[in-house]
């Protein structure tokens, strides 16, 4: 296998346009779990760890713009953490140390996992995914971007460059059941925000169906919040819980981050 290292975003976007099966590697932790156990064998990698204009985050006006190459360790720190905490609550929850270090916000978005745990922050924050390829750029509405289990809107040459999105000032938390505390994929996931200016109760839940679901209501019906995010999901019995145990899960959880949101 060979692996290919750009040293600019023009470099990587014309070896994909040269290399269409070739994968990205950032961080690694999802792309050599994948080759370590032969579940994918590309013919090439195209290593984006030199390609600085892909690394931190910045502003545009009053949005966000957060690299692909983010790793959770920067988005647990301020100023993010202030802008955006329920990604940064997600992003403490992912790992181990050494993987927080290494996995990065476009990794999430080019497994397309339901289970990512950034997913849920980025749709409850309305997040444009910006990609670019030989052809030009464009953006995606977040929901638009994940199509399915592991399946996302790019094409075969283009490359995740960053994250859009307004910090909406909003109360918002995020909160994931696993079958422990720590270095686990969650068994489901929640985030929720409060939107006093919208009149707005926003959730999003990974884990608990084939792509990350939001489920809004006017805040005047946070009673019955819960059920109606419970009723959102369409989970799978696997080996890490049943479908009805994640219904009610996704209903615990729910009730609590409103809870903490309200308080």
């Amino acid at each position: 296998m060979d692996v290919h290292t750009p040293r600019s975003l023009a470099e990587a976007i014309a070896l994909k346009a040269e290399l269409p099966e070739a994968r990205f590697v950032q961080g690694g932790t999802d792309v050599l779990v994948e080759l370590n156990f032969d579940r994918s064998r590309p013919p090439a990698l195209i290593n984006l760890n030199e390609v600085e204009e892909l690394r931190g985050s910045g502003q545009d006006g009053d949005t966000l713009v957060l690299g692909a190459a983010l790793t959770y360790a920067e988005a647990m720190a301020n100023p993010l953490a202030g802008l955006l905490p329920a990604l940064a609550e997600a992003s403490r929850t992912v790992g181990s140390p050494q993987i927080r270090n290494r996995g990065t916000i476009g990794g999430n978005l080019g497994t397309a996992s339901p289970a990512g745990d950034a997913l849920p922050p980025l749709v409850i924050g309305d997040a444009q995914v910006c990609v670019a390829s030989v052809r030009g750029e464009r953006r995606v509405p977040i929901g638009e971007f994940i199509l399915g289990v592991k399946t996302n809107a790019l094409a075969d040459d283009e490359i995740v460059v960053s994250v859009r999105m307004k910090p909406s000032g909003a109360r918002q938390t995020f909160m994931k059941v696993g079958p422990r505390n720590a270095m686990v994929i969650s068994v489901c996931s929640l985030a929720l925000e409060i939107d006093r200016e919208r009149g707005e109760i926003r959730a999003a839940f990974g884990s608990s169906a084939p792509t990350v679901r939001l489920v809004t209501a006017p805040i005047d019906e946070a009673e019955r919040f819960p059920s109606r995010v419970a009723d959102a999901a369409s989970p799978i019995d696997d080996v890490r819980g049943t479908a009805a145990y994640r219904r009610h899960a996704l209903h615990v959880l729910a009730a609590r981050a409103l809870e903490r949101c309200f308080a």
